[in-house]
């Protein structure tokens, strides 16, 4: 059988390269701190459903189940998948996109990736790339009510928050200052739960909101989104 062992290297590799483009595409300079990206999976689970023992270094086959939160798959793993399964035509992927933390024992996935440290001490994990948050907005917006230029100014602005799913709390923007790490608590005129639904609102106008920078970098590209308090 091909082990997890052999196909976790495998897709861990791709996976650092794909999270190392990434960081490099979506480097946007920004005051805010930055969070590690981490991959975590599961020890021990089989994934051909061969009978014949094969040696470890066998090509990998069968399903790999992968877990990531839904702005990690979409920018990051999605466009990386076809290029994955190029090099491994013989391992299936089954993405599964979700806010919540998932119980990767019970649910059998092989592969998770998260954003922040690893809790479940029964889990191994590989650091893959930062977790980079910037605030940003469009520059219509910005011609029209002005670039603020302290985060004390920003009481002033139409801010657009994120809502996690999972707890229902909304995000509190955490801004490194100098040596120090400070909080903002939005008025927010619109609340939204998914980064996208953010950056969708950002990108029409409606207000300065954070994003993770590899989630708005295609926005950046076009010209719709800007970054503020860079």
């Amino acid at each position: 059988m091909t082990r997890i062992g052999a196909t976790s290297n495998a897709w861990l590799r791709a996976s650092a390269s794909m999270a190392a483009e990434a960081a490099a595409s979506t480097a946007v300079p920004c005051a805010f701190g930055s969070r590690q990206i981490d991959v975590h999976w599961r020890r021990g689970r089989r994934l051909s459903t061969s009978s014949r023992p094969l040696p470890l270094r066998a090509e990998p086959a069968g399903m790999l189940k992968v877990t990531a939160p839904l702005p990690v798959g979409i920018h990051i793993l999605a466009p990386a998948l076809p290029r994955f399964r190029k090099r491994y035509p013989k391992l299936a992927v089954d993405l599964r996109l979700a806010d919540r933390q998932t119980d990767l024992i019970a649910e059998g996935i092989d592969v998770a990736l998260r954003v922040g440290n690893l809790a479940d001490s029964r889990l191994l994990s590989r650091r893959l790339a930062p977790h980079r948050l910037c605030a940003f907005a469009s520059p219509g917006y910005l011609e029209r009510m002005g670039i603020p230029q302290s985060i004390e100014e920003l009481s002033g602005h139409e801010c657009v928050n994120f809502r996690y799913q999972s707890s229902g709390q909304s995000l509190c923007w955490p801004f490194q200052v100098a040596e120090r790490m400070m909080e903002f608590t939005p008025n927010a005129g619109i609340v939204v739960d998914a980064s996208d639904g953010v950056l969708a609102v950002l990108a029409a106008g409606g207000g300065i909101g954070i994003s993770p920078t590899y989630a708005a970098a295609c926005h950046v590209r076009r010209g719709e989104l800007v970054p503020v308090l860079p």
